[in-house]
């Protein structure tokens, strides 16, 4: 399961979009806000995240903070997704694996992300 956490409607249904193009069998929630998307991981630990930084309520900031916290979370890979420039070094304390320019970013750098840290290859998955 891939959690999506990006307040913009549109663009969490981009994302899971590039996700199922990949045809990896990979699986996709979406979560408006971080309190969401922390109450499911209650339920199921995500094998990865993409992660909006500029969200309604606790920004995405809080959010990594609250993974970082907890053992069965912190090593959990994110793909900050935001329109806001960082450094990839400067967020990698928090889990941070990589950094997607929302006004850039093209589907296979996504799907990129999903092969490398879902162990997840092309026509089904593993």
């Amino acid at each position: 399961m891939i959690f999506i956490v990006d307040d913009d409607r549109m663009m969490a249904e981009c994302i899971a979009r590039a996700i199922r193009a990949e045809d990896s069998g990979a699986e996709t929630k979406i979560f408006r806000n971080g309190i969401e998307a922390m109450a499911a991981i209650v339920d199921e630990i995500p094998e990865m995240i993409f992660l909006d930084v500029l969200l309604d309520g606790p920004d995405g900031f809080t959010f990594l903070n609250e993974l970082m916290s907890y053992e069965d979370t912190e090593k959990i890979p994110v793909v900050v997704v935001s329109g806001i420039r960082f450094e990839e070094q400067s967020l990698k304390d928090y889990g941070v694996v990589g950094v997607l320019d929302k006004a850039t970013m093209y589907p296979e750098q996504i799907r990129k992300y999903v092969r490398k840290y879902t162990g997840k290859e092309k026509n089904g998955g593993k």
